[in-house]
């Protein structure tokens, strides 16, 4: 797989993660990738009925439309590289493609009051 958009490709077609799949989001995204991945085997992808978030290991992080709530998103992506994803927006991407996302019938801001 030689491009980014690849391995979403790829995961879409067998809707599994292999590990060529696996290898190609952390050549194209390091670290971030590898941590990503980590987050949907630990089903920390949570969808609502309003927002979908990853649960980080300090906060959650509301991800929307490919956007994300994060530091990381924020100051450190490059706004001309599409390709410069934080983690919590590629964990939303790859749980998408797997259908591993954790579905919560309920709103998110009613369960941000309990945190």
């Amino acid at each position: 797989m030689d491009s980014v958009d690849d391995w979403h490709a790829a995961l879409a077609e067998t809707g599994e993660l292999t590990g060529p799949i696996a290898t190609a989001i952390v050549e194209a995204h390091g670290d971030r990738g590898t941590r990503a991945i980590e987050a949907v085997a630990e089903r920390r992808v949570k969808q609502y009925r309003d927002f979908t978030v990853v649960v980080g290991h300090e906060d959650e992080y509301v991800v929307e439309e490919g956007e994300c709530t994060c530091a990381d998103a924020r100051y450190n992506l490059d706004d001309d590289d599409p390709g410069q994803r934080c983690w919590h927006v590629l964990a939303v991407e790859i749980a998408e493609r797997l259908d591993a996302i954790d579905h919560h019938d309920m709103w998110y801001s009613e369960v941000r009051e309990f945190l």
